[in-house]
């Protein structure tokens, strides 16, 4: 099939060449858009007034801090399986995006719970393994950079992010398997949350702005890997190539 053109490096990186400013662009719009419904257009709460407006950072942020990881850990499963070099620079382009958005998650959830909570912080389920979630991102990137051979370090992270994935479900049902400060889901069936449609609005098109900058700097970012890896065999470290070049 024409597609499976695609898994070359090569050919993936005209791709991603041509889509980046398109993804940077619609993520601009998508942000610009949500932030204008979510302070602007979007009413007060009824009980939190408009501290809550953080919402519109906080919840896509969070969202996309699992996602991203789910999206990672499926590209290491996948260079396991297959060994394919562009799902290991796929996974690598990914996780500065997730640790990003972890830790947007974790800031604006702080500055969100001091005036709702009356503290910055409280070591629950859900923020604790958002917490771990962001340890992970750091861990999947101080651990590749450690170790010398690339080939090496893709099969260790690859590991590493499989062995994360247990944390997600962790994440998005601790709410419900625990007793937790936090509030239960924003949207979702059976949430039991009434949302004025304005609020919902605002939450889906910010999350679609986050989505679109995510794939415009992980497109971006790949791109950076695989002009690294034309210099660098794949067995070797960039350190070891210097010394024989010396």
């Amino acid at each position: 099939m024409n597609a499976f053109r695609f898994a070359s490096p090569r050919h993936f990186e005209r791709f991603a060449a041509r889509a980046t400013p398109w993804f940077a662009w619609a993520s601009v719009v998508f942000v610009a858009a949500g932030l204008v419904i979510g302070l602007a257009i979007a009413p007060a709460d009824a009980l939190q007034r408009d501290i809550y407006r953080i919402m519109f950072v906080h919840v896509p942020a969070a969202w996309m801090s699992m996602f991203i990881y789910l999206v990672m850990a499926a590209y290491g499963a996948l260079h396991l399986a297959m060994h394919t070099r562009l799902s290991a620079m796929m996974a690598r382009a990914l996780a500065p995006t997730g640790a990003l958005f972890t830790a947007i998650a974790l800031i604006t959830g702080a500055l969100w719970g001091k005036p709702t909570w009356g503290t910055w912080w409280v070591w629950d389920a859900r923020l604790t393994s958002e917490l771990i979630l962001f340890f992970l991102y750091v861990g999947f990137i101080a651990l590749h950079a450690a170790i010398d051979g690339t080939r090496r370090a893709d099969r260790a992270c690859s590991v590493l992010a499989l062995i994360g994935v247990v944390n997600i479900p962790i994440i998005y049902f601790s709410v419900q398997w625990w007793y937790t400060l936090h509030q239960g889901p924003s949207l979702g069936f059976g949430s039991g949350v009434a949302m004025e449609k304005s609020m919902a609005w605002g939450i889906v098109v910010m999350s679609a702005g986050f989505w679109s900058y995510a794939i415009a700097v992980s497109l971006a970012r790949v791109r950076v890997i695989m002009r690294a890896a034309e210099r660098v065999p794949a067995g070797e470290a960039p350190s070891r190539i210097e010394e024989r070049a010396a």
